[in-house]
């Protein structure tokens, strides 16, 4: 489904250059659930930044499903993010004053989905994550649990091929992370290919496979 190949990233400022990731190659299959580990600036935010399009690396090549999409515009890879990934982030990125609806309806929305079907599908993944009662409740009403499985609602709507969660247990209790991960897991079991970031050692032991980073590289 994915595959890095020699992917670098480096950072210039101030005529300063920084290594942020060295020589990466992963391979990422259809239906896996695999999580990377490793320690704070070792590179992990900004492999998952590349792995979601919102980052370009400085050399390499990305493809997804066979096609380099470095070949691609500007346009088509803001339409490949929107269809194709679903992000889960660690600080919920809920727009507070929108609804609970409004904000997991916002990726149908960029892709022009008809609002019939729009409203079908949006409360079809709330129910599903048990959110139906919480549809006109702003964020800020919601404990820490609730927004994170809003947000997971929100990368869930459009159904994508690959979720990409950054840290999604690190600003939670342990039983609103212990949710949540069971949440992930659920996906998985239902075909979902999950890319998760994560600090805790005890999380990454419940995927499939574990990647370590040090210092820019796969370790």
């Amino acid at each position: 489904m994915i595959a890095l190949r020699n992917i670098n990233k480096t950072f210039i400022r101030n005529k300063i250059e920084t290594p942020a990731l060295r020589d990466i190659n992963l391979e990422l299959a259809k239906g896996e659930f695999v999580a990377i580990t490793g320690p704070s600036g070792c590179g992990k935010s900004s492999l998952l930044n590349i792995l979601g399009m919102m980052d370009g690396p400085t050399s390499g090549q990305y493809l997804l499903d066979g096609v380099d999409i470095y070949g691609r515009s500007e346009r088509e890879l803001v339409e490949l993010r929107n269809r194709d990934i679903g992000f889960v982030f660690q600080s919920f990125n809920l727009l507070d004053g929108p609804s609970v609806f409004e904000n997991v309806e916002l990726p149908l929305v960029y892709r022009k989905t008809p609002k019939a079907e729009r409203r079908t599908r949006v409360m079809e993944v709330l129910k599903r994550l048990g959110l139906e009662k919480c549809v006109d409740f702003q964020p800020s009403e919601l404990s820490g649990g609730e927004q994170q499985r809003v947000a997971v609602a929100r990368a869930l709507v459009g159904d994508p091929k690959l979720i990409l969660a950054d840290e999604p247990t690190g600003n939670l209790d342990s039983k609103a992370g212990e949710m949540v991960l069971g949440l992930l897991n659920d996906l998985h079991t239902r075909g979902a290919t999950i890319l998760m970031v994560t600090h805790s050692n005890e999380y990454a032991a419940r995927s499939l496979r574990t990647i370590r980073m040090l210092d820019g590289r796969i370790v």
